[in-house]
């Protein structure tokens, strides 16, 4: 088959929400033709929708690499880096140890999310969640005001910054 076919192949696979062979039918289309961009970003979606997001992000790269003027790839590219960002934050802030010995290494990876793709609500909710562990909740506080910025109609982010608010007048107290 050509590369074009394995890509025909792997759209029909989307179709049925087969991903793992669409995941499969892109890469045979890559190892057919390794410098197509097109290819290697739409396998980084691919990968990306299946929760795969290191080889989401290898692809992604490459795609970058092979044409760099392309928007959307530099775009899809921050987004998965951010993505990857907002992970490790929530990794760390879910074991009490590693938040212990750097407590304010899931901020940095969060505002670090957060400049990578501003349009990215979860980073500024996690982010908004390490300050208010850290006590930080004006901080907070203004972090829930971008995302809800973003959101305007989400009821669950308005009751977040509310808990938020109650926070800080317990801490001022």
């Amino acid at each position: 088959m050509s590369p074009g076919d394995y890509v025909k192949e792997a759209y029909r696979c989307i179709l049925r929400s087969d991903f793992e062979e669409a995941i499969q039918c892109f890469e045979a289309a890559i190892a057919a033709d390794p410098n197509d961009p097109e290819v290697r970003y739409r396998c980084s979606i691919t990968y990306a929708r299946s929760g795969k997001l290191e080889k989401a992000v290898e692809h992604a790269k490459a795609a970058v690499k092979l044409d760099g003027t392309k928007t959307d790839y530099r775009l899809h590219l921050q987004h998965l880096q951010a993505m990857l960002h907002v992970q490790e934050a929530k990794r760390l802030l879910e074991d009490d140890i590693n938040a212990r010995n750097n407590p304010y290494r899931p901020i940095t990876l969060l505002k670090e999310a957060v400049k990578l793709d501003p349009l990215y609500g979860d980073a500024y909710v996690w982010l908004a969640i390490a300050y208010s562990r850290m006590n930080e909740h004006l901080s907070a506080i203004a972090a829930m005001k971008e995302v809800i910025a973003l959101h305007p109609d989400d009821n669950g982010l308005k009751e977040l910054m509310k808990d938020l608010q109650k926070s800080l007048l317990k801490y001022m107290q």
